[in-house]
């Protein structure tokens, strides 16, 4: 009895791991950018193309977590918001990214090659040590 309650308490530890690679927060703003890059959306929106990302796989984002980003980001001018009263229901915030949120873009892009690269290595040297347990 004592095993399998265990057990199942692995089990929950596991699936709420950051191994399990569902927490990758830091990259919401490149997300956000590339999203933003393709068209202005209101904030909803914006979650839901998130939630079709591979890095959510069909999962939403917190929203809140993600309006909360928007905020900082705004607050850092790599984009920027209006209101559009011009539709029918509630006033909705568009968001639209800057020039220093393209420049920002470009900049992750050497970041994510680097981390490309270093996760690769990171990778390989798992690869071997789980190998040598089998072994």
């Amino acid at each position: 009895m004592t095993k399998s309650i265990i057990g199942v308490s692995l089990i929950l530890e596991i699936k709420n791991c950051p191994c399990e690679g569902k927490y990758l927060d830091k990259m919401v703003q490149p997300a956000i950018l590339i999203i933003l890059t393709e068209a202005n959306l209101h904030g909803y929106k914006i979650v839901q193309r998130l939630a079709e990302t591979p890095m959510f796989n069909g999962d939403e984002p917190d929203p809140a977590g993600v309006y909360r980003c928007l905020k900082a980001m705004e607050k850092r001018g790599l984009i920027v918001s209006c209101w559009d009263i011009s539709r029918t229901g509630p006033a909705k915030r568009f968001y639209r990214i800057t020039e220093g949120g393209k420049e920002c873009l470009r900049r992750w892009i050497e970041t994510l090659e680097e981390y490309h690269r270093i996760i690769g290595m990171l990778l390989s040297e798992a690869k071997k040590v789980t190998t040598k347990d089998r072994s």
